[in-house]
């Protein structure tokens, strides 16, 4: 790619994010704007898809909202997204989780939780 547009796109992109993938449970603060209001929106879930890179980088969430299956893509690095907390870290052998797509109930919402440790681990490797 042009360097140009490389640094560009560097600039612009967030330095603070949390490492979080499939599987894992996070929080992401959203910024909603309602005329001239600000507020800051939490949405809770599983991430379900990480996909893209750079700049286009971008994450699915997915939630039991009042017994339906409730999902929502974010741009990793957009302006709207505040803050992103993980709240647990889950254990999947997949990059993409649509099978949970299909279960009902806390099926749907349930994966085995990866220790934290391994975690530390993988960041002092990196």
């Amino acid at each position: 790619m042009n360097p140009i547009i490389t640094k560009i796109e560097q600039e612009q992109m967030k330095k603070d994010l949390p490492d979080f993938r499939p599987g894992d449970t996070v929080k992401v603060h959203t910024r909603v704007i309602e005329g001239d209001k600000e507020r800051i929106q939490i949405f809770s879930g599983i991430v379900i898809d990480r996909a893209g890179r750079g700049l286009g980088q971008a994450f699915t969430v997915r939630r039991i909202s009042y017994g339906e299956g409730v999902e929502r893509v974010f741009m990793l690095h957009s302006p709207r997204v505040a803050k992103i907390e993980v709240e647990k870290y889950g254990l999947v052998r997949r990059a993409r989780l649509n099978y949970l797509r299909k279960r009902v109930g806390k099926e749907a919402v349930t994966v085995k939780e990866r220790i934290i440790s391994k975690v530390k681990a993988r960041a002092s490797k990196a």
